[in-house]
C-alpha cells in the first residue's frame, strides 16, 4: 500500500519546522532579559565619567599629539602641517644620540641592580622571625617617597662636591669630587636611587616567593640537593612569571625617568649631558624651546620604542616563563 500524501507531508512539514522552532528557541534564550539591560545601564552609567576623562585627559591629548608631531607647531607662533620632516631632523639631531645614549645605559643598568636588590631583600623578608613585619614596613617606605622633588633635592646635596659621599670617598684615597660634577660617573647616582626604591617588585616578589610549594624543597633536599641548587633549579622557574612580570614593569618606568633627573641634571642635562635623560629632552623641547611639534615627535618616537622593548619581551617569555599547570614547551 502506498503511504498517502498527506501522511508524507506531515512528518516533511515537521522536519522543516524543527529548525525554525529550535532557531526561535536559541533566539529567546539569547535575549537578553530587562533586568540585565537595567545593570549594564547602571554599569555604564558609573563608567560615564572615566570614559569622560579618559577621553579628554588621555586619548585626545595623545591624538593631538600625534598630529603635532607632522607639525611645526610653536607654542606662541602656531604651524603648518610638514608631514615626516619631524622624525628625520631627529635622527640627523645630535642630542637625540646623546638621550637615546644615556637612557638606555640607565636602563641596563638599573633594572638588574634594582631587581636583585628586591629580590634578595624578598627572600630575607619570607621568613618567619620576629618583627618581621616592622622590616617589610622599612623596607618598602623608600618607594613611597624617592620619586619626590624633595628626595631628588637630598639626593643631589648627598653627591654634591664635599657632600657626605664625596667626604666618604675621600677616606679611599676618593678625590674626584661629589658625583654631580663628575659626567663619567653622574649617571651612577640616579642608578643608586633607582636601586633604593626596589619596595614595589619587593613586595611583588614576596608574594611570588609565598606561592612556590614548600614540598617541592623539601624533596629536593631530601634527595641532597644544596640551598643554591634550589634556588636556580626549583625558586627560579616557579618565580619566572612574577620575574617577567618585575622586568616588564620597571623597563617602561625606567624608559619613563623624568622627575630626579630633571631636578639633579636640569634641562641640559649637565653635567657635560651626562643626564639627559630622553624624557628631560622632550620637555626642554616643548617647554624651553617651545617646539611642540618637534617635541610630539620625540615622544612617539619613545612610544614606538617602548612598544617594540615591550614585544619583544613578550616574545621571549613564551620560551622563557614558566606556568605551573600548563603544557610550556
Amino acid at each position: 500500500m502506498s503511504a498517502s500524501p498527506s501522511a508524507t507531508a506531515a512528518p516533511a512539514a515537521s522536519e522543516a519546522g524543527a529548525p525554525t522552532a529550535s532557531r526561535k528557541r536559541g533566539a529567546a534564550k539569547r535575549r537578553t532579559p530587562p533586568s540585565r539591560r537595567g545593570e549594564r545601564l547602571v554599569g555604564y552609567t558609573f563608567m560615564t565619567p572615566w570614559i569622560i576623562g579618559s577621553l579628554v585627559f588621555t586619548v585626545g591629548p595623545m591624538l593631538w599629539s600625534l598630529y603635532l608631531s607632522f607639525t611645526d607647531y610653536h607654542l606662541v607662533l602656531g604651524g603648518d602641517f610638514i608631514g615626516l620632516e619631524n622624525y628625520t631632523a631627529m635622527f640627523a639631531d645630535p642630542m637625540f644620540a646623546r638621550a637615546v645614549k644615556v637612557t638606555l645605559l640607565y636602563v641596563l643598568l638599573a633594572v638588574p641592580l634594582k631587581l636583585v636588590a628586591s629580590l634578595a631583600v624578598a627572600m630575607l623578608l619570607t621568613q618567619s622571625r620576629r618583627g618581621i613585619g616592622f622590616y617589610r614596613a622599612a623596607f618598602y617606605m623608600p618607594s613611597l617617597i624617592a620619586m619626590s622633588v624633595g628626595i631628588a633635592i637630598v639626593w643631589k646635596a648627598l653627591f654634591a662636591a664635599g657632600g657626605p659621599q664625596d667626604q666618604f670617598m675621600s677616606w679611599f684615597g676618593w678625590d674626584g669630587g661629589g658625583f654631580i660634577g663628575n659626567p663619567d660617573v653622574s649617571i651612577l647616582m640616579l642608578v643608586l636611587l633607582s636601586v633604593w626604591t626596589f619596595g614595589a617588585p619587593m613586595v611583588i616578589f614576596m608574594a611570588g616567593l609565598l606561592q612556590v610549594p614548600g614540598e617541592l624543597h623539601e624533596a629536593a633536599e631530601m634527595d641532597g640537593a644544596g640551598k643554591w641548587h634550589r634556588f636556580v633549579h626549583i625558586t627560579i622557574p616557579m618565580l619566572s612569571p612574577v620575574i617577567f612580570f618585575n622586568v616588564l614593569m620597571e623597563t617602561v618606568h625606567a624608559f619613563q625617568l623624568f622627575g630626579p633627573a630633571f631636578i639633579i641634571g636640569g634641562t641640559a642635562g649637565g653635567p657635560a649631558w651626562s643626564t639627559l635623560f630622553y624624557t628631560v629632552r622632550i620637555y626642554a623641547l616643548a617647554f624651553v624651546d617651545l617646539r611642540m611639534g618637534y617635541a610630539s615627535a620625540w615622544a612617539w618616537m619613545l612610544v614606538l620604542a617602548v612598544g617594540v622593548v615591550t614585544l619583544i619581551m613578550f616574545r621571549a617569555a613564551k620560551n622563557l616563563v614558566y606556568y605551573a599547570g600548563e603544557d610550556n614547551k
